[in-house]
């Protein structure tokens, strides 16, 4: 029973592992995908403050439009501050969530076990009360 128990006990935590892993993974490709996105769109930002100031030639209109681009960086670097911190609340939610999921899954099965074993153990004590009345 105990070394079932320990298997159990192992199963879970492998399996415990293992879907650590995956949320892992699955929060890595979303960070990679939303730092490819603002890549994209910084990039394209670039381009176009880039073309509006080759069209004008005026120092203060080339200024103004590197306050914008930083604005602009600025802004995607919050953005993606923001989506870190929410993937990070989201991971940390789903990681306790799943943990209380698996403990309450080795609660039941400790539980069940131990049941189990009380039954076993109260039936051993009956047979053993039956063989001393036989004998």
């Amino acid at each position: 029973h105990e070394r079932e128990h320990e298997r159990e006990i192992s199963e879970l935590a492998a399996k415990h592992a293992e879907e650590m892993e995956k949320l892992r993974a699955e929060l890595q490709e979303e960070q990679s995908h939303l730092l490819d996105e603002l890549r994209e769109q910084m990039a394209a930002t670039h381009r176009a403050e880039h073309e509006q100031a080759q069209l004008q030639s005026q120092t203060l209109h080339n200024l103004e439009l590197e306050a914008l681009r930083l604005t602009l960086n600025n802004m995607h670097t919050s953005q993606l501050e923001l989506t870190q911190s929410n993937l990070r609340k989201e991971k940390e939610t789903a990681l306790m969530e799943l943990r209380e999921m698996l403990n309450d899954k080795r609660a039941q099965e400790v539980a069940i076990l131990q049941s189990r074993h009380q039954l076993e153990w109260e039936k051993i004590k009956e047979q053993c009360l039956k063989e001393k009345e036989d004998l």
